[in-house]
């Protein structure tokens, strides 16, 4: 489905933070706050093509997240592949085109192909374009972005902005218009450095398994009353 725009906002970019501390304060086990995650996820995808927003990115796993307890990570890693192999016939028939931002060499062949499948099949819907930020790292992001400049073997002062930019893993994504992060925590966490030099940031208390398309609303409207100044 196509939604009619509603607001300014081109791309929404997303820390979705919470999951294993709503679980705990419903004395439930992480796992189950990290599945009704992947059910916010959703909500709120469909939310952004409702209100017209047409870049939504989400920060799935870090790059630091490894340190995690195994246990955990495998979960987190089954859980992706599944709600991928679950979920997108449903996201590709609501038009919703699918992208991955990361280093996917650490993880498993399994999920590799799986990530592909979703990109390839969704490659050319004209719906809402969901970004998945998985095994994601800011600073890794812009260390392999100036690996690659350098193999080019450009000049210093060939660099620009511009070039920097065309080596992320977000090449062809405009910058976020906004920053979201859920769970009250005031931190950026290594997530979009680069991207977000000039987007508005809100943070909001509602743990994610909680955050509906009313809080994304509400987020939307403190957006709009706010002057952006780019530095001026």
């Amino acid at each position: 489905m196509t939604g009619t725009r509603t607001t300014s906002l081109n791309h929404i970019a997303i820390i979705m933070d919470g999951n294993r501390r709503w679980a705990k304060e419903h004395n439930l086990p992480a796992a189950t706050g990290h599945k009704k995650g992947v059910d916010s996820l959703r909500n709120i995808t469909r939310a952004c093509d409702d209100l017209g927003i047409k870049y939504l990115t989400v920060y799935a796993f870090s790059t630091e997240n490894w340190n995690r307890k195994k246990e955990e990570v495998d979960f987190l890693m089954d859980l992706v592949a599944v709600t991928l192999k679950n979920e997108l016939e449903e996201m590709h028939k609501e038009g919703v085109k699918i992208s991955f931002i990361g280093d996917r060499s650490r993880l498993s062949k399994k999920l590799q192909e799986v990530t592909l499948n979703a990109q390839e099949k969704t490659k050319n819907n004209n719906g809402v374009n969901l970004q998945i930020a998985l095994n994601y790292g800011a600073r890794d992001e812009i260390t392999n972005a100036v690996k690659a400049i350098a193999a080019k073997g450009l000049k210093p002062d060939e660099i620009t902005p511009e070039i920097i930019s065309q080596n992320l893993y977000t090449a062809g994504i405009p910058d976020p218009d906004l920053l979201i992060r859920t769970g009250g925590e005031k931190r950026i966490s290594n997530y979009l450095l680069w991207q977000i030099a000039y987007s508005e940031i809100i943070v909001c208390k509602d743990f994610w398994p909680e955050f509906n398309k009313e809080n994304l609303i509400k987020c939307i409207e403190e957006f709009e009353k706010r002057q952006r100044r780019y530095g001026k």
